[in-house]
């Protein structure tokens, strides 16, 4: 009952405090994409970590890896989403001196400085949420890379779909 509460917590905080209402610098690929912002790629695991979310996080398996997958021009952090970020919260609350970074990213559109700032503002929402999940957030250290570490080179839906995203990183163990 404790983590339904806990997990209910964290999508309230999630949906209250991530929603980000400054639209990116205009142009006609952004205005063309407004509103379209599911992707067919978004909402799976992971593209390059396929399957490796188990939700049984050990010390012997080392660290859970994994993604976070966002729409266009948006910081919601995705109910899809959660079986990552329990994974990610399970090895830290197991592993009380290991520090993560979670790196937010953006697609190429918008200027740099609104993606860095996006990018930034994905990487706080996913760190709210495991937070609330009873994660200590000194363990826990966000930074954006903008546009600069595409994970799908194209200029089409389904790579900028692959580059809105949170990774996981763990800095010490």
């Amino acid at each position: 009952m404790r983590t339904l509460s806990l997990v209910a917590a964290a999508l309230l905080a999630a949906a209250c405090a991530s929603h980000d209402n400054k639209a990116p610098e205009s142009t006609a690929a952004n205005d063309a994409s407004r509103g379209t912002g599911s992707a067919s790629t978004a909402g799976t695991a992971s593209p390059r970590d396929s399957g490796s979310v188990n939700g049984n996080a050990t010390a012997d398996a080392g660290p859970p890896k994994g993604s976070v997958y966002f729409d266009f021009d948006s910081n919601d952090v995705k109910e899809q989403f959660q079986p990552v970020i329990q994974a990610e919260t399970r090895y830290l609350s197991q592993h009380p001196n290991a520090k993560l970074r979670i790196e937010g990213n953006c697609d190429e559109r918008g200027s740099r400085e609104y993606n860095l700032a996006l990018g930034q503002r994905r990487a706080e929402a996913v760190k709210r949420v495991m937070t609330v999940m009873g994660v200590s957030g000194n363990n826990i250290e966000t930074v954006s890379f903008g546009e600069e570490k595409p994970a799908a080179q194209g200029h089409d839906e389904a790579a900028w779909a692959k580059n809105r995203r949170d990774d996981f990183r763990y800095v010490s163990r």
